[in-house]
């Protein structure tokens, strides 16, 4: 019988059976089985190599397990044994989370901006693409047991099925907390790892607690990605909603559009809506482009008006809040930097 994690798409409660007893008896099955096997001792130098590297493949996971569980995904629910290795991921706030868990991940895309997505103690991941577009014929010499993705890659999941088991984990940016929460803990129990998982979960939320407490009537706040000279603004229905939703900033705008890639703003709109905070993210500087920075291109006379401005409440959110919203480390780098901003307010 599998056992169903719910993800973060889904309106079912948390996961709450535990899965140690499964895996124990998974666990000392194949220890028995070993040793009381009287031909254990004549394996073929063929079956020793592939027994070594399946403890390579997973060297920094829990266990290898045989028990079966289903994931609750975007798409459905997949079928998946607990730790699957070769794993390979398409998702940088997915490769947060398994860093920060110290998960393994044997292929992901070359390159990438943050260096914050895999564990330290991990070997080299090997190339498989980029976040768009999956390099097949790597994915196909490497043979994974689970591919994850994101948003980023969803259009790509029926190519990728035929492949591997593909689990679609994209966070609903509507709500961001729960779903990162959901995943997070999902994450833990098909990798063994749900201890580790809640604790992560309790270094974010006491943040949470702790920036609250500083933000709470301090004036109304606006989001506002500068993208070279264009610039947009995001409610609380967006990936940075978090703001407005968990942190408790009400809106300098209750009628900013929800938009995927925000509602387009200007100078003369930042001084009419006049924020007490602007929460910028600079996507030019998070994705490597050249030009002016978010800082040069604001420094305007209209935006000096507004009172953001004038009492120097302008918090920069990191590159991750746009590359890996919703991962483990954006949340602690982004509520680090709003709770110290927020500390000094004047």
């Amino acid at each position: 019988m599998s056992t169903i994690l719910s993800s973060s798409h889904a309106s079912a409660p948390f996961f709450k059976r535990p899965l140690l007893t499964a895996m124990m008896t998974a666990f000392v099955a194949i220890s028995v089985a070993g040793c009381s096997s009287p031909e254990s001792n004549d394996s073929e130098p063929a079956d020793a190599q592939t027994e070594n590297q399946t403890a390579a493949n997973v060297a920094n996971n829990d266990a290898v397990s045989a028990e079966i569980i289903a994931v609750d995904t975007v798409k459905g629910n997949v079928d998946l044994a607990i730790n699957p290795s070769p794993l390979v991921v398409y998702d940088m706030s997915l490769m947060q989370d398994l860093a920060a868990l110290d998960i393994a991940i044997d292929g992901m895309p070359g390159e990438l901006p943050l260096d914050n997505l895999r564990s330290k103690t991990q070997p080299e991941p090997k190339d498989v693409g980029t976040l768009f577009e999956p390099d097949l014929e790597a994915l196909n010499a490497m043979q994974p047991q689970a591919i994850l993705i994101g948003s980023r890659m969803a259009e790509k999941y029926d190519a990728l099925s035929i492949i591997a088991p593909t689990l679609d984990m994209t966070i609903d940016t509507a709500k961001i907390y729960e779903s990162s929460k959901q995943r997070l803990h999902d994450l833990g129990a098909l990798f063994g790892k749900s201890d580790q998982a809640a604790k992560l979960q309790g270094d974010i939320d006491s943040l949470i607690d702790e920036t609250k407490v500083l933000t709470k009537d301090k004036g109304k706040g606006l989001v506002v990605m500068v993208n070279g000279n264009k610039m947009s603004a995001y409610g609380d229905k967006s990936r940075y909603g978090f703001i407005h939703t968990v942190l408790d900033i009400p809106m300098a705008d209750n009628q900013i559009a929800d938009a995927r890639h925000g509602q387009p703003v200007s100078f003369e709109y930042l001084q009419k809506t006049n924020p007490d905070w602007l929460f910028i993210i600079d996507r030019s500087a998070a994705i490597g482009e050249d030009g002016a920075g978010a800082k040069a291109v604001l420094d305007n006379p209209l935006v000096a008006q507004t009172t953001a401005w004038s009492k120097d409440q302008v918090v920069y959110l990191s590159p991750d809040s746009y590359l890996a919203f919703g991962g483990y480390y954006q949340w602690i780098q982004d509520l680090t930097t709003i709770k110290t901003a927020f500390a000094g307010a004047k």
